[in-house]
C-alpha cells in the first residue's frame, strides 16, 4: 500500500520462521546441510546462493527443490564472524530473485548486527563468570554484600539473602540498612561505611556482624562501575554452616584414607577432642587415638593443630 520504497513488497518473509517451517514440514533444514559453505564465507561480503554452490550442480538442484517447498526462490548470506569465539549468519530469503539493493541491505546491517551479537556474546560469558563466581563463594562459605556510606544495601548474593533471611530473621531489601544486627554492631557497620567511603585507600576492615550465628564481614571499597552512581563497600560475609556429609569421603578420596579415618580428622578439624570424636563415632578411646595416629603418620601433620589447617586447605570443606 502507498507509494513509499517497501510499498512493491508483497513476498516478504519478516516475522515466519523459515527453519520452523522446514521442521514442522519435516525437511532437513538448507542450513543443516550446507554448514561447511557457511563457515567457508568470507565475513562481511554478501554472497548470492548460485556463487556457494554452483560448482555441484546436483547439491545446486538437491537445494533448489527444498527450498522451494519453503516457498523460498531466492537467498543472499552475509557471514559475521568473531574470531574463534562465534559466528553468525544473516540471510534474506525471498519468493522471488533478490536484487542488488537486497545485498546492500545486508551489506548495511552487517555492521550493526555484528555490534549486537557481540553485545550477545560478551553478556553470555559475563553471566557464566557471575554464575561462576557465586557458586564458588557459596562451596566456600562466603557471601557478599553492597553498601553506600550509610550502611544501605545497595545489593547482595542469593546465598547471602537466603542465609539472612533464614537464619537472622530479616530480609536484605535495597535502600534500606542491614537489619537484625544488634545496636553495637550497627553503629561500627555504619562508622566503618562512612570512613572507607570517604577515603578509599583505607585497608579493608573486619566488622563482627552478629555472634549469634557468628557473621563476620569484611569491608573493602568496590571497584567503580557504571552501575554504581556513588562510592560503595563491599561485604564479604561468612556464611557459617555445618560441613557437608561429603566432606570426609572427598578427605579419604584426596588423601587415600580410609573412610573412618577421614571422619575422625573431620571430628577434630571441627574442634572435637579425641574422646568427643570417639563418642560421635561409637569408638573407644583407644580406636579413636589409634586412628589419630595414623592419620599424622599418613598426612605428615604434627598433632591436631596441622590437622585442622590441612583440612581446612583441602577441598573437603568446600560445601
Amino acid at each position: 500500500m502507498g507509494d513509499g520504497p517497501h510499498a512493491a513488497i508483497v513476498d516478504s518473509y519478516a516475522g515466519i520462521d523459515i527453519r520452523q517451517r522446514a521442521h514442522e514440514s519435516r525437511l532437513q533444514g538448507p542450513f543443516d546441510l550446507d554448514r561447511y559453505l557457511y563457515d567457508s564465507l568470507r565475513p562481511g561480503r554478501v554472497y548470492s546462493i548460485g556463487e556457494m554452490i554452483d560448482h555441484d550442480p546436483v547439491a545446486r538442484a538437491d537445494r533448489n527443490r527444498r527450498m522451494a517447498q519453503l516457498g523460498i526462490g531466492d537467498e543472499r548470506v552475509v557471514r559475521i564472524a568473531g574470531g574463534e569465539r562465534y559466528s553468525a549468519w544473516l540471510l534474506m530469503a525471498r519468493a522471488r530473485e533478490c536484487s542488488a539493493s537486497d545485498s546492500a541491505l545486508l551489506s548495511s546491517l552487517a555492521p550493526y548486527v555484528a555490534i549486537a551479537v557481540e553485545n550477545l556474546v560478551a553478556m553470555d560469558r559475563d553471566r557464566l563468570s557471575a554464575r561462576i563466581n557465586a557458586m564458588g563463594l557459596e562451596r566456600t562459605g562466603k557471601g557478599w554484600m553492597l553498601i553506600d556510606a550509610e550502611a544501605r544495601v545497595i545489593a547482595a548474593d542469593p546465598a547471602l539473602s537466603h542465609f539472612w533471611q533464614t537464619h537472622c530473621g530479616a530480609a536484605l531489601r535495597p535502600g534500606e540498612r542491614v537489619l537484625g544486627l544488634d545496636l553495637a554492631a550497627e553503629r561500627k557497620l555504619a562508622t566503618a561505611a562512612a570512613e572507607m567511603v570517604q577515603d578509599r585507600t583505607l585497608p579493608a576492615r573486619p566488622v563482627l556482624l552478629r555472634s549469634d550465628p557468628h557473621v563476620e564481614a569484611l569491608l573493602m571499597p568496590a571497584e567503580a562501575t557504571e552501575a554504581l552512581a556513588a562510592p560503595a563497600l563491599m561485604a564479604l560475609c561468612t556464611l557459617p554452616r555445618p560441613h557437608s556429609g561429603d566432606s570426609a569421603e572427598r578427605l579419604a578420596e584426596v588423601f587415600n584414607l580410609p573412610r573412618r579415618e577421614a571422619e575422625v580428622a573431620m571430628a577434630l578439624a571441627e574442634g572435637h577432642s579425641i574422646a568427643e570424636a570417639a563418642g560421635r563415632m561409637g569408638l573407644t578411646l583407644e580406636t579413636a587415638r589409634n586412628y589419630s595416629k595414623r592419620l599424622y603418620a599418613k598426612l605428615g601433620v604434627r598433632g591436631q593443630a596441622e590437622l585442622v589447617k590441612l583440612v581446612y586447605e583441602s577441598s573437603a570443606v568446600m560445601g
